[in-house]
């Protein structure tokens, strides 16, 4: 659970998208979080306190003269039991008075007294497309965000008054996942990565092709936690039907061609190429502009290959990689002799670092089990979740990055 031993001031303020504030309270519950809601009197105008109290299992507090509290301060005591506060929905109308250092009602009061250096603010705006963009809004949001609060953004579609645009609070897996980046260390804060992922397919005719059983899920996973870490992420995937993790820049594509010029054109501008792709080693020679029928002869047509170029071994060998300002980590997947193959695949790449995993006990799982491979030896990740191990192996990288520096 992500979010286990971190406590979350859940904040509600008017406005129809109250109703995710429900879903989003169980989500936070669900990854192991404990959540206190605080409510605005308009809150409660859209969803009853008796519903975030049945979801927080604790009281809902709505009044700075709440009598419950024996110092009669909850702005106070509910401020400092937080790991963070969460104003989700936030109107157009709270951001200004928390520009303004207003603080009229418990859930302002509460802001304005936290510790700042201790209890971080996020904030995730829900109001109407002409308010989001009015420049009042813009520059009380800058504002914020110069203050040190922490936006979390908008959607983008239909709204509740019938208008379409931007304004729209977040859904509540997007927030989910916004609020566990923001907890994770920012340990490559500043880098701009590069991730390969998913399989390749190469076209035999219009309806057929030769690809392998990678679903992209260590890639996927590998650019979501380069993103919670900090960094600027585009994740080149190949046919794969993923969902595009939080914040991160994704490029399809299909063919080993295609991944290769994508990859080379993106490496250009990054300090961390991890090439998790499983690219097809090889491509037949020539595709047919049509469907190859059965003849009823019994004799399959015959195919030609040619080898694919070894992107990995390209970008490695590169001159920014050579000179220490592009760090390359290699993935080989392998069906057996798990270290030598690795061992070796590291060394003929060319790569600082190669991590290794059974291809054929992973492919299309969520969990796996990974080997780092570099110049001084071997390094087991025991079996974890797909996104665990990403997790360790970008602190890995990171690591051995300012090492290589």
């Amino acid at each position: 659970m992500d979010l286990s031993g971190k406590h979350i001031v859940l904040g509600l303020t008017g406005g129809i998208a109250c109703y995710k504030a429900a879903e989003l309270c169980r989500a936070l519950i669900k990854q192991g979080a404990t959540v206190q809601v605080v409510m605005t009197e308009a809150a409660a105008q859209f969803i009853t306190p008796v519903t975030m109290q049945a979801l927080s299992n604790r009281p809902v507090f709505d009044s700075q003269w709440d009598a419950r509290e024996r110092n009669n301060m909850p702005h106070i005591n509910l401020s400092r039991e937080a790991d963070a506060i969460l104003i989700a929905p936030c109107s157009a109308d709270f951001i200004a008075k928390l520009l303004h250092g207003r603080a009229d009602d418990l859930l302002s009061l509460m802001c304005l007294a936290r510790p700042i250096d201790s209890v971080p603010l996020l904030i995730a705006p829900a109001m109407n497309r002409e308010m989001w963009a009015h420049p009042a809004t813009q520059r009380n949001l800058a504002q914020l965000q110069a203050d040190g609060a922490t936006l979390l953004g908008v959607g983008s579609g239909f709204q509740a008054c019938g208008e379409t645009g931007d304004g729209r609070m977040l859904e509540p897996q997007e927030l989910l996942e916004d609020v566990i980046a923001f907890f994770q260390p920012k340990v490559l804060a500043g880098q701009r990565v590069v991730v390969s992922a998913g399989p390749t397919f190469e076209a035999i005719d219009p309806v057929r092709g030769i690809t392998n059983l990678s679903s992209g899920k260590m890639g996927f996973a590998i650019a979501r936690a380069a993103r919670e870490a900090g960094a600027d992420v585009t994740l080149v995937a190949g046919p794969v039907s993923q969902p595009t993790p939080r914040g991160v820049q994704r490029v399809d594509v299909r063919s080993a061609k295609n991944m290769h010029a994508a990859l080379v054109e993106y490496a250009q501008a990054a300090t961390i190429f991890v090439a998790t792709a499983a690219v097809a080693d090889w491509r037949p020679a020539q595709a047919s502009d049509q469907k190859i029928k059965k003849d009823g002869s019994g004799n399959a047509p015959v195919l030609s290959f040619v080898e694919n170029v070894d992107i990995l071994s390209e970008i490695a060998h590169s001159p920014r990689a050579t000179s220490g300002e592009l760090f390359c980590v290699g993935f080989a997947a392998e069906s057996h002799d798990l270290l030598a193959h690795a061992t070796a695949k590291r060394a003929r790449k060319g790569v600082p670092l190669l991590v290794g995993n059974i291809g054929p006990a992973t492919f299309g799982q969520d969990d796996n089990a990974l080997l780092l491979v570099d110049a001084h030896g071997a390094q087991e990740l025991p079996h974890n979740s797909k996104l665990a191990l990403a997790r360790q192996l970008v602190a890995e990288i990171a690591k051995r990055q300012r090492a290589a520096h």
